[in-house]
């Protein structure tokens, strides 16, 4: 009787996966964030050895899975070394991606990898595959490639931190940390890095690195490849010397954000020129590299050299920009992410031209693409509003503090202006929610209440409203 009711489980199983995925991933999700609440709520998991409260557990559990970095306690001294190892083991799992993740578990349970953990995983490194009738996807994200992207994933967090870490090293013992303990700070700088959720776990903060150029120069290394996204990773681990062979997902991911990270820069630069206060009037080679340094952590990174409530309001305003966006899709960083971005200024220049169709890189886009990338935008910029609202009316604080932390969950940046740790335990409520709905993404939140797309075996009349 045992086999035939595990068999039966498993199919169930199996089916759930594979007819409602994205709902699926989501449910794991959820799960995890419960389980590491309860976890952090532990006694032995504090260094007072008192139990957590549950909105300060929930939290940091739902910044923890979701790579936030958002912190409402003091993450170097309330937590003790179990707690702090827990933390980095939720940073680890939530780094992997919501269907990445679900489909490892589906795999667990059905000891294989099959169709439909292919197309779970497919789902996370292309929505598009979420869709039924979707044309195929980039070579990066070809159901026959998913195996090889799975072991990306793996493989490439293990040796990226594992590198980043040895690098740290020697600094962290530099500034006067015991051998063992500065082991344990190399390696979740690291893993923060790579994660892109910006934690500070070392007893002696961040502040004796705040101007260590060779420390600081390999947290943006780690940041950056953890941003770009796994697909991308896994495109140039193939074809790094035959840029001819790189999909366009490849292509827009790597130009758009070394725009963004240069015009971040640039925008930085100019508006803390002589900003005392944060990193202007020390040189221009001082000031350039805190600009770039700052540009690679807002777009999901969350180390931060400076108190960010010191920048200039111009300079917040290009802060919530850049966190909104994010980075690659299916990596460590949220935000709408850059191919989203790409493909809004595509349809942009495509309607300035008069051209009916994007191109791009020698190749044409779907239209289809831009509704999806319309709908994360519109989705994306609705949680925002609705949280930055609520917390409004539920404290005193300015807009512009409350948009930017607001901002700073959805896009998992973790950056923050000083609001996050004022909270009262209703608003970290919100704030944990608007976390959990900027890592799941829009477009898995949406597939996971539309379920899947309707057959409709009719047209309607066609007729064209005023736009603009």
């Amino acid at each position: 009787m045992r086999e035939p009711f595990l068999a039966r489980a498993r199919d169930r199983f199996s089916y759930f996966v594979s007819a409602t995925p994205a709902r699926f991933a989501i449910v794991i999700f959820s799960f995890l964030i419960v389980l590491f609440t309860v976890l952090l709520s532990l006694p032995v998991m504090s260094s007072s050895g008192k139990p957590t409260g549950l909105a300060d557990a929930l939290f940091t559990a739902t910044s923890a899975i979701c790579v936030t970095g958002l912190a409402t306690l003091d993450m170097s001294t309330h937590w003790s070394p179990l707690g702090q190892v827990v933390i980095v083991l939720g940073t680890q799992i939530g780094a992997v991606g919501v269907l990445t993740l679900a489909s490892v578990m589906g795999l667990v349970v059905s000891r294989r990898l099959g169709l439909r953990q292919r197309l779970l995983v497919a789902g996370d490194v292309n929505p598009m595959a979420m869709r039924k009738g979707s044309g195929p996807g980039s070579s990066s994200s070809a159901l026959g490639e998913i195996g090889g992207l799975l072991a990306t994933v793996a493989l490439s967090t293990v040796i990226i931190e594992a590198v980043v870490a040895v690098l740290l090293y020697p600094r962290v013992l530099a500034a006067g940390v015991e051998p063992i303990p500065a082991l344990g700070d190399a390696i979740s700088f690291s893993a923060m890095a790579f994660t892109n959720t910006g934690f500070v776990l070392a007893d002696s903060g961040f502040d004796p690195y705040a101007s260590d150029l060779w420390f600081l120069s390999w947290l943006m290394v780690g940041v950056v490849l953890g941003s770009i996204g796994f697909p991308v990773i896994y495109a140039l681990s193939r074809n790094l010397t035959r840029p001819r062979r790189w999909s366009v997902h490849v292509k827009l991911t790597l130009v758009t954000s070394a725009v963004l990270l240069a015009l971040g820069t640039l925008a930085y630069t100019v508006l803390e020129w002589d900003n005392a206060k944060s990193f202007g009037g020390d040189g221009v080679g001082k000031l350039t590299f805190q600009a770039l340094f700052l540009s690679v952590m807002t777009r999901s990174g969350g180390f931060s050299t400076i108190d960010i409530g010191n920048l200039r309001e111009s300079s917040l305003l290009v802060t919530d920009m850049l966190m909104f966006i994010g980075g690659g899709s299916a990596s460590t960083a949220g935000g709408i992410k850059v191919t989203t971005l790409a493909v809004l200024f595509l349809a942009a220049f495509a309607e300035a031209r008069g051209t009916a169709a994007m191109e791009v890189f020698e190749r044409r886009v779907p239209s289809d693409v831009l509704r999806v990338a319309v709908s994360i935008v519109l989705w994306g910029a609705t949680t925002v509003a609705l949280s930055t609202i609520i917390l409004l009316q539920m404290t005193e604080a300015g807009l512009d503090h409350v948009l930017f932390d607001v901002i700073s969950a959805f896009g998992t940046s973790g950056l923050s202006s000083g609001f996050t740790a004022t909270l009262e335990d209703p608003g970290k409520y919100v704030l944990s929610a608007t976390m959990f709905m900027g890592r799941i993404g829009t477009v898995t939140l949406a597939a996971a209440l539309a379920s899947s797309q309707r057959a409709q075996l009719f047209a309607r009349a066609e007729e064209r409203p005023i736009v603009g």
